[in-house]
């Protein structure tokens, strides 16, 4: 008998089977797919077929949809940004392009509220240069000025 939760039992599993082959490849083992506690992740269809598949199930709990926010944030951002804006030839084009807004522009040009205003590669190393600027204090050594850019 097919119901609504089948359907879409069905259709999750379909979408993982047609990843695309490029990240097929690269990806072999140690799959964790994060979701949320709908009928479609938990059904017994979809979770055989993740065990059968080595996936590893993480959901979100029960009525607490904040436990992923940074990462729905980072992919809202990365398809508001980027995604949608552009037309994509190849896979290697849209990898290509998803590499640079991740580990270029979103790591170190894009300024990130929740860190004031820094992007991340500069508040890690804000946080670096307090520390080092404390140890030079406690060492009362004044001749050397750091300076972060």
């Amino acid at each position: 008998m097919f119901t609504k939760d089948f359907i879409a039992a069905e259709l999750a599993i379909k979408t993982l089977k047609t990843l695309p082959k490029g990240l097929r490849k690269k990806v072999k083992k140690n799959i964790l797919l994060h979701s949320d506690q709908c009928s479609q992740y938990t059904s017994k269809e979809f979770t055989d077929f993740c065990k059968a598949a080595g996936i590893t199930q993480n959901m979100s709990k029960a009525g607490y949809p904040y436990d992923n926010a940074p990462m729905k944030r980072y992919f809202n951002s990365l398809k508001n940004e980027l995604i949608y804006f552009y037309h994509y030839r190849t896979e290697e084009a849209l990898y290509s392009a998803v590499e640079n807004y991740a580990y270029v522009y979103y790591n170190n040009m894009r300024p990130h509220s929740a860190n004031n205003h820094l992007t991340p590669f500069e508040k890690r190393y804000e946080k670096l240069g307090h520390a080092v600027t404390k140890l030079l204090n406690q060492n009362n050594n004044t001749n050397i000025d750091l300076i972060f850019f």
